[in-house]
């Protein structure tokens, strides 16, 4: 089986000439003009190409035609359509025209004369619907053709402009473009906790064969089901997210577009994205098939979706999509500060509900330090039910105060931001030893762009009156990546996280004078024309570190 490409060169002149010399020799009966307005459909429609996958967009209430021809080659000739729609329901049908093949094959030819177009012409018209479908779901027709026969796909949107895929083959021995769904391809939800939960589903049949080319990915919202990856990506492209112009999300993770919020741990990669209609992420877990989502919302309804991708060829195949609800947030409650210990307060950004801190004071004067984490944190300190302290707080904040023995002093913490922010606090005596460092006047750290070269840059920053220890480290990052690493940066995290790779170098320094408080440092061996980022940490006597804020270098392209 094979299709016959010469119907694309077919002179349509030649047909439409036949055509208008009959209707004027004789009147034309109903069933005529029928198959006259059938080859004239075919005829002005599109070629479909087979075993590939085309993508058709459709205006509403006008109708896109596409065909294929079907020749014989052997007693039953096998093939299947494939119609994924991409937004909106659709209607699509199938229509075969049987006796035209042979017809249409002599006029392109050149070989036909009028009498026989005039006996075809008079032939009743034997074109069927042989398929035909209203939805949005992704439906294949598996037909077998026993003859010659011209094959036409008609495709309407009565509700908007959208788009939908189309992949034909006749070729049913070879592999398939779509990774083929287990006998079972149901999400099971194996737990729900306040902010998780756990899925697991059945293994496809393709991932056993192709192991290293297939990948699962999970879809997790909090609107509905999407019933193929196209739908989905569709969706949220066209949700209003409150993102910078160049961010979008597409769901395949080799088509990220640039700025894309990604994150790569652990062999997983996740996209996070807030959109007008709640948050959207998506995490690719390789060939695992149980996961367990974290950092949900409590008492919030989740949609999940599994896609199963092929690497190769960015074809997918959708689960069916499951949902379910955390559980309810317990009870508010008040948490115990104690003296010297440090406690880390993740916050929600999107309920924006306070996190409440309580100490009871054993000395007149006490401290408490704030480390701003992730995001931007209000704080709001009470003392006897007076207000004492209120601000947002940025990067590394001390508040002194002043009391009698036994004060009681109520911390509440809130996000200012929709996304989740962090922040890690303490209490303590004011003669307490010190947790974090003496830090500089500014965190900032500076490059000097007379000093670049093709293989080094030379970056500066602050120091203190008091000796510490500093380390600096590197990374190598692109043009779309920067404001993801500025982005999700933890400002609260050591170089502990960092790959060993990574270190530049540690050292000591402070000098008496602030002014002279100041060091430098060339970093070499770096590749031409190549974007850097470098972070400093700073270590105090309780071996707790300060992370300066990241700085982006390029490297010159030519020297």
């Amino acid at each position: 089986l094979k299709m016959s490409w010469f119907w694309f060169y077919l002179p349509l002149h030649l047909l439409m000439a036949a055509c208008l010399c009959h209707s004027i020799k004789a009147p034309t009966t109903n069933s005529q003009q029928s198959f006259k307005t059938d080859l004239f459909n075919f005829y002005h429609s599109l070629m479909l190409a087979d075993g590939k996958e085309t993508t058709v967009h459709l205006l509403k209430d006008i109708p896109k035609r596409y065909y294929f021809v079907l020749e014989e080659g052997r007693a039953l000739a096998p093939f299947t359509i494939t119609v994924t729609p991409c937004d909106v329901p659709i209607e699509w049908s199938i229509l075969v025209h049987k006796a035209s093949a042979s017809f249409l094959g002599k006029a392109a030819r050149g070989d036909h004369d009028t009498e026989e177009v005039s006996k075809s012409q008079k032939a009743p018209s034997m074109v069927s619907t042989i398929f035909n479908y209203k939805g949005n779901s992704v439906e294949t027709y598996m037909g077998m053709s026993s003859h010659s026969a011209l094959y036409m796909l008609e495709f309407l949107s009565t509700e908007r402009d959208t788009h939908i895929t189309v992949y034909l083959t006749t070729d049913t021995t070879s592999g398939q473009l779509y990774p083929e769904l287990p006998v079972d391809p149901r999400i099971d939800v194996i737990g729900i906790g306040h902010t998780t939960v756990t899925l697991t589903w059945k293994h496809s049949p393709s991932v056993l064969q192709h192991r290293e080319n297939i990948q699962y990915c999970l879809l997790v919202n909090e609107k509905h089901n999407y019933k193929s990856l196209c739908a989905a990506e569709t969706a949220i492209r066209s949700s209003g997210m409150k993102l910078p112009p160049t961010l979008a999300l597409s769901l395949s993770p080799y088509l990220l577009e640039p700025q894309q919020v990604m994150i790569l741990s652990n062999s997983e990669l996740s996209i996070i994205n807030k959109a007008s209609s709640g948050e959207v992420r998506q995490i690719c877990m390789g060939t695992k098939n149980t996961y367990t989502v974290l950092n949900l919302s409590p008492s919030t309804q989740y949609y999940f979706d599994v896609f199963i991708v092929n690497l190769l060829t960015n074809a997918s195949a959708a689960y069916t999509g499951t949902f379910a609800r955390t559980l309810e947030e317990p009870e508010p409650k008040v948490t115990e500060l104690k003296d010297g210990k440090v406690i880390q307060v993740v916050l929600d950004g999107k309920k924006q509900k306070f996190y409440s801190l309580q100490y009871q004071a054993r000395h007149k004067k006490i401290q408490f330090t704030f480390q701003l984490c992730r995001g931007q944190v209000r704080v709001h300190i009470t003392k006897n039910g007076k207000t004492v302290a209120l601000e947002n707080i940025s990067g590394l904040r001390y508040f002194l105060l002043k009391g009698k023995l036994l004060d009681t002093y109520l911390v509440q913490l809130r996000s200012t931001e929709q996304s989740n922010s962090s922040v890690k606090v303490q209490v303590s005596p004011h003669f307490h030893k010190p947790l974090f460092p003496l830090l500089p006047e500014s965190l900032k750290i500076k490059s000097f762009s007379k000093l670049r070269t093709c293989n080094s840059v030379t970056i500066a920053w602050l120091g203190t009156q008091e000796e510490s220890k500093y380390c600096v480290y590197k990374k190598r990052i692109e043009e779309d990546q920067v404001w993801m690493e500025l982005r999700s940066a933890d400002r609260c995290s050591g170089p502990e996280s960092r790959h060993k790779s990574e270190k530049v170098l540690c050292k000591y320094f402070y000098d008496i004078n602030l002014q002279r408080a100041v060091t430098t440092e060339t970093i070499k061996g770096l590749d031409a024309g190549t974007l850097y980022l470098f972070d400093v940490y700073l270590f105090g006597p309780s071996g707790i570190p300060v992370r300066y804020h990241s700085k982006v270098v390029k490297t010159r392209k030519k020297c």
